[in-house]
């Protein structure tokens, strides 16, 4: 009965993946527009007699393409006065740069004294150059004397970029030129791309959210380790994705691994606790060392630079009339609503379901009934690790993938859980989206963008003097 209830979790879980991701093909990959310049070496050189254009392509007599050997920097050079459609503007070529040493960068990138010159270029037909450097920091300067006629900088735009070469790969920079200034966007409009920015981040933390209330409301541990689920999901995922698995594949991998994570946590380190009786204070100090262990071993595996998958490096946002969104954030959207719908069905509806709201209203009359508690606490795990290595991965998707990442979010996801209600299926899903618009909005309230998230800790507080059990709070701690 226990492996048929883990089966069932996981194929609901893959199951709501692969349907959404079915519901939104366009975003499988990002477009070869807005992706960014490969950083693999091509050669320069075509016997006279193999130079056969493509359809649709130009044969050329003698190839530019840049050369990539090494670490370096692989610069783009983009008119971006000429977007148009969503494009990402256009390659500006024939542009002198050059490159100089910098003992130390500023704030805002640029270098307040420059070192030697290390050399200088001109950018191809595709507005590409590469530099070849070893580790270090360096400026990049523009020669704004040989930009075609009617392309200049305006004042929002430098002419040096800095940027610090910590990798001994290639690094791409894009340089965008061009721009024209911004008007300043109305409030309504500013609020309306906010809303759906914290719908977006709502949705995400909800996924976690659900998952710590699913193993709270089976166990009564409070599970200080349950960012690190989060990373997990997030980490899985970009291994798979650097050996090249595409990262909807790598995803649905990365979900499956998460699920067999929660399984193998709980047999190997909370079931032997329980059996021992050990109480919930003597478990959540566990869960805090568990959890630091963890961090610092992605740390180790990982570094401390962020990551990101590699089919959503860049990806230009579409006009959707009030908001602006890519790709991505839509299947983002999309495939958290279907993940939270498809596991409240399962919890509200099937054997499992009910399964686990005896448990957690009392372990004890379930298991003298002949249920198998220890089987159900597992499933939970399952299920609760696997939504969390979900929301990872989407995070990830979003904004780049960090060791810490997980760590960051513990207080925000706690914050959701408890202001829905602790322990309740809905609670979760309805705090976590009032947290993710108290975030995103909060900022054009006066609320300082460095710390917004306070904003959602205030609301937490407030909340929890005038209703301590949550908003959705009640006696059943899962249902």
């Amino acid at each position: 009965m226990v492996a048929r209830w883990l089966g069932r979790a996981v194929v609901v879980l893959v199951a709501g993946l692969i349907g959404l991701i079915l519901l939104a093909p366009g975003v499988a990959v990002a477009d070869e527009e807005t992706a960014e310049p490969s950083a693999e070496p091509t050669s320069s050189e075509t016997p006279e007699d193999e130079q056969t254009a493509d359809p649709g392509q130009e044969a050329t007599e003698e190839s530019d393409e840049v050369v990539v050997e090494g670490s370096g920097f692989l610069v783009t050079l983009i008119d971006e006065s000429d977007k148009s459609g969503g494009e990402a503007g256009t390659p500006i070529p024939e542009v002198t740069l050059s490159v100089f040493e910098c003992p130390e960068l500023a704030t805002d990138g640029t270098c307040p004294e420059r070192g030697d010159e290390l050399g200088t270029e001109v950018t191809n037909s595709e507005g590409q150059v590469f530099f070849s450097l070893e580790r270090g920091r360096y400026v990049l300067a523009l020669d704004e004397g040989t930009l075609p006629d009617g392309i200049e900088l305006d004042d929002n735009t430098s002419a040096e970029l800095g940027q610090t070469l910590r990798l001994s790969a290639p690094t791409n920079m894009v340089f965008p030129i061009g721009t024209s200034a911004v008007e300043s966007a109305s409030f309504g409009e500013e609020l309306s791309t906010n809303v759906v920015s914290g719908l977006k981040f709502g949705l995400i933390i909800a996924l976690a959210a659900l998952g710590l209330n699913l193993i709270f409301g089976t166990t009564g541990l409070t599970n200080f380790a349950h960012g690190e689920l989060l990373t997990f999901g997030a980490a899985v995922t970009l291994g798979f994705n650097l050996i090249g698995i595409p990262v909807i594949a790598a995803a649905a991998l990365g979900l499956i691994c998460s699920c067999l994570f929660g399984y193998l946590q709980d047999r190997g380190i909370w079931r032997p606790l329980r059996h021992r009786g050990s109480g919930l204070i003597a478990m959540m100090i566990v869960s805090i060392g568990f959890g630091i262990l963890l961090r610092y071993l992605f740390q180790y595996f990982m570094g401390g630079s962020r990551r990101p998958y590699s089919e959503y490096t860049a990806q230009q946002r579409k006009d959707y009339g009030i908001v602006e969104l890519a790709d991505k954030e839509i299947a983002i959207i999309l495939i958290s609503i279907a993940l939270l719908a498809l596991v409240g069905a399962m919890l509200m509806g099937t054997r499992l379901g009910k399964a686990m709201r005896a448990v957690s209203d009392n372990p004890s009359l379930a298991a003298s009934s002949g249920m198998r508690v220890d089987g159900v606490i597992s499933a939970a795990w399952v299920l609760g690790a696997g939504l969390t290595g979900m929301s990872g991965v989407l995070m990830g998707i979003q904004n780049q993938v960090v060791f810490d990442m997980g760590f960051k979010l513990l207080l925000i996801i706690f914050a959701a859980a408890t202001l829905g209600g602790l322990g309740t299926i809905w609670g979760a899903m309805v705090g976590a989206i009032i947290v993710g618009l108290v975030v995103e909005v909060a900022p054009l309230f006066g609320m300082p963008t460095s710390i917004k998230q306070a904003s959602a800790l205030a609301i937490l507080i407030l909340i929890l003097l005038i209703r301590p059990q949550g908003i959705l709070g009640r006696r059943e701690r899962v249902g």
